[in-house]
């Protein structure tokens, strides 16, 4: 397990349509693979895409303000449409 005190798992049980199941089981990584560990790689994804995701956006607003930024006629225009 990435990251977490074998000591503090804990068993739950948990409700999951069977399409979500199935995308469950397909993401594994090998078939032997726990729904824990699946489930836990998506945790640390969406957390790192938060981070990236925030730093992105900080970028994005920042080119905005000085001016770095074509407005959708002149992407048009550019595309020759």
């Amino acid at each position: 397990m990435r990251g977490y005190d074998l000591q503090a798992v804990t068993t739950t049980t948990i409700q999951l349509s069977t399409e979500i199941k199935h995308t469950l089981e397909s993401m594994k990584l090998h078939p032997r693979e726990t729904f824990n560990d699946v489930v836990e790689r998506l945790v640390e994804d969406v957390r790192e895409l938060d981070k990236n995701t925030l730093a992105e956006v900080e970028a994005a607003r920042a080119e905005i303000r000085a001016g770095k930024y074509l407005t959708q006629e002149q992407v048009r225009k550019a595309m020759g449409l």
